[in-house]
């Protein structure tokens, strides 16, 4: 995938994301930081597990699940500190 498609699947991911945690988003800017970071940590996740995502589809679930982890993280961090 190319870094395109990767930014794309990102703003894709961090949108849903929001939606999924009810926010109502974070504008596009937002949206493709919190949904490339959630790419980043699903990916991560899903290779611990021992899993691999392979397609477009896979890779927007794999992005949004991290994304969703990554928004659960940072509320658990700011309700911390």
């Amino acid at each position: 995938m190319g870094v395109i498609g990767f930014l794309l699947i990102g703003l894709i991911a961090g949108w849903l994301a929001g939606q999924f945690t009810k926010g109502s988003g974070f504008g596009a800017l937002g949206n493709l930081v919190i949904g490339v970071m959630g790419a980043l940590l699903g990916g991560f996740l899903i290779e611990l597990l021992g899993f691999r995502a392979v397609g477009t589809l896979a890779s927007l679930i794999t992005a949004t699940l991290g994304a969703v982890a990554f928004l659960f993280l940072l509320g658990w961090l700011k309700r911390r500190g």
